[in-house]
């Protein structure tokens, strides 16, 4: 006589802890993709500069663009919004991003713009933004000039202006942003016909 001995009935698969283990580590893995998808999707508005923007330069409307990006942690680096009466502090190439301690108030801008006559040529490769020196030969006398030296050793490319009077030593005027503390010292030299040369600091483009 043939005993059949009872089978030990299966054990459901939703107790095994090795299933609910693994479904917990996909169910995981599932939620942490669509938080990183989340996050990269969350874009904030800021402002582009829709020219080169110069230390000094009033910023209006039509200077800037909003554009929407995906910035994550650095949404307080740039700025989102434009204030009225916003002075560039410092130089922002026309397409990037305008960064937020770029901008300030005109009480606050401790730079202004003059018109410099260059006496000796200008680079091609200097335009807006270029950081320059601004050096002086003083006049002795009635037919010389003292040996050149620095006057102005940080200051900033605004634009460069034709100059017909200039044209036949190669010169250019060109409007540069200097620190109103050197101002004064500036307008004497071009009072007493000093020869000013524009010359590109160190580095290039600011």
């Amino acid at each position: 006589m043939n005993v059949r001995t009872p089978r030990p009935r299966a054990r459901s698969v939703w107790l095994d802890p090795r299933f609910l283990v693994g479904l917990v580590l996909v169910v995981a893995s599932i939620a942490g993709v669509w938080l990183v998808v989340a996050a990269a999707r969350q874009t904030t508005p800021v402002l582009v500069a829709a020219r080169t923007l110069v230390a000094g330069d009033a910023v209006a409307s039509g200077d800037v663009r909003v554009v929407e990006v995906a910035l994550g942690q650095l949404d307080d680096t740039y700025a989102a919004a434009l204030e009225a009466g916003a002075v560039a502090v410092r130089t922002v190439p026309a397409g990037e991003l305008v960064p937020a301690d770029a901008l300030d108030t005109a009480e606050a801008v401790r730079t202004t713009t003059v018109v410099v006559p260059s006496s000796t040529a200008v680079p091609a490769s200097v335009g807006p933004g270029t950081r320059v020196e601004l050096w002086v030969a003083p006049r002795a006398g009635q037919d010389g000039y003292e040996t050149p030296r620095i006057l102005i050793a940080d200051a900033t490319v605004a634009a460069v202006v034709a100059d017909d009077s200039l044209v036949a030593t190669g010169g250019v005027s060109l409007e540069v942003v200097v620190p109103r503390s050197d101002v004064a010292a500036l307008l004497e030299a071009l009072a007493d016909e000093g020869l000013i040369s524009v010359v590109p600091a160190t580095g290039g483009a600011g």
